[in-house]
């Protein structure tokens, strides 16, 4: 996939059917509007273009600070497996969104794009203040003289598919649902730093994790059954993401992992975690012994999930 990071660097070819959105997470929904483009690129012999935005637009416009399902370096991979030609990345900002929405079609997409068809989700906004939809899309269109349509919502478990809702199933720590609705495994890459040392002490040496992206949205405080790619190898373990609270005063959230059968120096070195499975919530204990009577407990829930994986 070619990516261009201005619209006058975009090669301008009429043939062209294009969607524009955010596209946070890539989730099934995105991939079924992107499945379509791909498809009517191929059916016109055309050209299939994504035009997306970074930051997310939601930072700038003031309606408070977005937890990112995915980096932008992620988005763009994701959107590339769909099978898209071209992905113009527009740097999002408070001018750019006083643009209405006709001005964006006819300065950006008709101008220097070209385009044959416009394909959006059901729910599409755009244009300033986020004015417009996909009806008044489809009349911008019938003037600039190009085809729009939308795509119907995707449904799974019988809930609408969106980045939204997928931020809400991670925030409650519903993982396997957060999963089928992004169609892979939630993942989160991290830096190993130093901790305190206390998962050594419980018999779980951990390696403590830091966020490569602050803004990356961090699953509900608990326990987790993880995937760890490391060096090319696939492992898998146990996470905790928490305050500790049998421990710590403070209530400094940690995200920390035990690996399974693994040992070695992984300071330094970066981690990319899927989550799996969520095994319980985080847990105040009356105890040390009480908690690591627990943690022996979540190891072998774990081990169960990872013979059905290595099954799989």
């Amino acid at each position: 996939m070619k990516l261009v990071h201005s619209p006058e660097q975009m090669r301008h070819d009429r043939n062209t059917v294009v969607t524009v959105g955010t596209f946070d997470g890539v989730h099934r929904g995105h991939q079924a509007i992107l499945s379509e483009v791909t498809q009517s690129a191929k059916a016109r012999s055309g050209r299939s273009v994504v035009v997306t935005f970074d930051p997310h637009p939601r930072e700038i416009v003031g309606r408070g600070p977005v937890e990112y399902l995915t980096t932008i370096e992620k988005r763009l991979e994701l959107i590339g497996q769909q099978g898209i030609d071209e992905t113009l990345v527009l740097k999002f900002t408070y001018e750019f969104s006083r643009q209405s929405s006709r001005e964006f079609y006819e300065r950006t997409v008709a101008k220097y794009i070209g385009v044959r068809e416009a394909i959006v989700g059901y729910d599409h906004m755009f244009g300033r203040d986020r004015e417009a939809g996909v009806d008044d899309l489809e009349k911008i269109a019938a003037d600039l003289g190009f085809a729009a349509r939308r795509v119907d919502p995707v449904m799974v478990e019988g809930r609408v598919v969106s980045s939204s809702s997928i931020r809400e199933l991670l925030r409650s720590g519903d993982i396997v649902a957060a999963n089928d609705a992004l169609g892979y495994s939630y993942r989160l890459k991290g830096i190993v730093v130093h901790g305190d040392g206390r998962g050594a002490s419980l018999g779980f040496p951990t390696a403590n994790l830091e966020p490569a992206f602050k803004k990356k949205l961090i699953p509900a405080l608990g326990v987790y059954f993880v995937g760890v790619q490391w060096e090319g190898q696939q492992l898998y373990g146990m996470m905790n993401i928490g305050v500790r609270p049998t421990f710590e005063v403070e209530r400094k959230k940690v995200i920390e992992a035990h690996i399974f059968d693994f040992s070695g120096d992984l300071y330094g070195k970066e981690l990319h975690v899927q989550f799996l499975r969520r095994i319980r919530a985080e847990m105040k204990f009356a105890s040390v012994e009480g908690l690591k009577a627990q943690l022996q407990n979540d190891y072998k829930e774990c081990m169960k999930f990872v013979q059905e994986f290595y099954q799989s």
